[in-house]
């Protein structure tokens, strides 16, 4: 009994590091496997093993309330060497003047530095800040249908005051300086809040007439007369200079390899979309910033914006 004993704890332990060894190896494996299933991935998308030119495609959709993607993949396509072109896809109505500024203000840099070209395709929609965006590149081409200009600012309030006063509110705000809750909801709009509000959009609205005019070599005074805030159909916006060329994204591709003296279709590096949670529960095609986009701003906001109804 007593040898008996040291045996079979022997076995025992021989079993249990018999089984550790091979999860180990198990765990191995599978990794192994993971690394050589990835590589082999991007070796048949063309991410390696490609010996074409490349060049990238940033893609701005939907309502623009951020601007650190864009510029984020803008600034890295930019410092890479191995990128020759980038091509900014826009299927946007707009959206906040600041952000849109900021991805302005990026491709406006790159393209001033001259090193790589920008191009821009239109999808569906590239109206006001989608548009705004677009007009410093070196080349935009557009769908013949891509609803797009809108060039112009605005800014919504909404007056309360009725509703408060049906429910029996009355609210009392204190403030440092007459225009302080300018916009509020809580009062009724004076002629001198107007002339106020008014004097900023006129501003705002000088600023994206100056950028079109830049982008697009025009004189002011002929981007304002297009500046009232209508749409255009490619077509029209072509015929009035707004864009280059007409086209979907192929044709951009094809118009970019070409300047830059690429024979054949050039390789295109798209970086792929983070899912959303929701993707990953319903596996849609919901874009991860639905929620900033239909969220309530809690204050009224400069937007270059088309937003009908």
């Amino acid at each position: 009994m007593t040898d008996a004993a040291p045996q079979q704890q022997g076995k025992e332990s021989r079993k249990k590091t018999s089984f550790i060894r091979k999860l180990l190896y198990g765990i191995l494996a599978l990794a192994l496997g993971v690394a050589v299933a990835t590589t082999a991935g991007r070796f048949f998308s063309g991410d390696l093993g490609d010996s074409r030119e490349k060049i990238a495609v940033v893609e701005v959709e939907g309502i623009i309330v951020d601007s650190r993607d864009p510029i984020r993949l803008l600034s890295k396509y930019h410092k890479d060497d191995a990128i020759k072109g980038i091509i900014l896809r826009i299927d946007s109505p707009g959206g906040m003047v600041g952000p849109s500024q900021e991805i302005y203000e990026e491709v406006r840099k790159i393209v001033k530095e001259g090193r790589k070209k920008i191009y821009v395709s239109f999808g569906a929609l590239a109206a006001s800040g989608g548009y705004y965006i677009a007009a410093p590149a070196d080349f935009i081409v557009s769908n013949p249908g891509t609803i797009t200009g809108s060039i112009g600012v605005i800014m919504t309030f909404a007056n309360s005051t009725e509703l408060m006063g049906k429910i029996g509110i009355r609210p009392e705000v204190i403030k440092s300086g007459r225009f302080k809750d300018l916009g509020t909801s809580l009062r009724p709009m004076d002629p001198r809040d107007r002339k106020v509000l008014q004097g900023v959009v006129d501003d705002v609205f000088q600023q994206f007439v100056e950028a079109v005019a830049e982008g697009r070599k025009m004189d002011p005074e002929e981007v304002k007369k297009l500046a009232d805030g209508r749409i255009y159909s490619g077509r029209q916006a072509y015929k009035l200079k707004l864009v280059d060329h007409l086209g979907g994204l192929e044709e951009t591709i094809a118009q970019l390899g070409k300047a830059l003296g690429i024979v054949g279709r050039p390789h295109v590096v798209m970086e792929k979309k983070k899912a959303s949670l929701l993707d990953w529960v319903l596996n849609s095609k919901t874009p991860a910033k639905l929620f900033d986009t239909i969220k309530p701003n809690p204050s009224p906001a400069l937007q270059y914006l088309w937003a009908p109804g």
